[in-house]
């Protein structure tokens, strides 16, 4: 857990729009998260929920693009207090509350909102090996239950609003069965590293009272050819423009 003595870096997202300062050990924050905020049908003026914030990074993504208001949600303290830090440093005006994503506190379970998403721990607890370091351990393990992170964000979405979350691909069967039958119009984007390969990751996003038939979108390739290049650039152009420009992604759009 983030501490006054736990060594922190300062890192730029959104082609350095951004700075988040966030712990050299435990928890870090990636692509996955500016994916995840690109992928949110937000703007200005209406509200997010931001459940499992961590830092931040996925609801100050979203605020740098959008205008929109966000509220997020984080359990360990420490973390919390990065978020709060960072909202000041990037001058965006987060709320950061702390507490349980999946068993909220009663005033924030009496407030509904236009979009929540999440970013759920990566491995079900079962299935993985804890990390040494604790604050690691509770944002990549997952002690509950998908299900409770659905029920949590589909709660809190007024009628019409979205859910959105981004998950490894292993745990697309267990997302699958814990969709609320609230939540419709579901919209699936595979993410692959490069063409031709495996999707490892996903964006899955449902409207709630939604009644439109499931989409599943095509492929989103991050890197373009067919290996790494030790020297040069090779993100796709579609990845930069997320990634760097902080462009949106539209899931409602013909897929990419």
């Amino acid at each position: 857990m983030p501490s006054a003595c736990v060594e922190t870096s300062l890192d730029g997202f959104l082609g350095g729009r951004l700075v988040l300062e966030q712990p050299l050990q435990g928890y870090r924050a990636g692509t996955d998260p500016v994916l995840l905020a690109a992928s949110v049908p937000a703007r200005a003026g209406q509200s997010c929920l931001d459940l499992g914030c961590g830092v931040g990074a996925v609801a100050l993504c979203l605020m740098a693009r959008t205008g929109a208001a966000c509220t997020g949600v984080e359990l360990q303290p420490g973390y919390a207090a990065l978020a709060r830090a960072n909202a000041s440093r990037n001058d965006l005006p987060l709320e950061v509350i702390e507490g349980d994503a999946t068993d909220l506190p009663p005033d924030l379970r009496q407030r509904s909102f236009d979009h929540v998403f999440f970013n759920p721990p990566y491995f079900a607890a079962e299935a993985s090996t804890a990390p040494a370091d604790a604050g690691r351990d509770l944002a990549l393990r997952d002690r509950g239950d998908l299900t409770d992170w659905l029920a949590a964000a589909v709660r809190r979405t007024r009628p019409r609003g979205t859910v959105t979350l981004i998950a490894r691909t292993d745990r697309l069967p267990e997302v699958m069965a814990a969709v609320p039958r609230v939540l419709g119009s579901l919209r699936l984007q595979p993410l692959v590293a490069r063409a031709g390969r495996p999707a490892k990751r996903f964006v899955l996003q449902g409207i709630k009272e939604g009644r439109a038939p499931f989409t599943l979108r095509a492929p989103l390739v991050l890197h373009d050819g067919s290996r790494h290049l030790r020297d040069g650039e090779d993100g796709s152009d579609i990845a930069r423009h997320l990634l760097r420009e902080g462009g949106a992604l539209s899931l409602s759009d013909p897929a990419c």
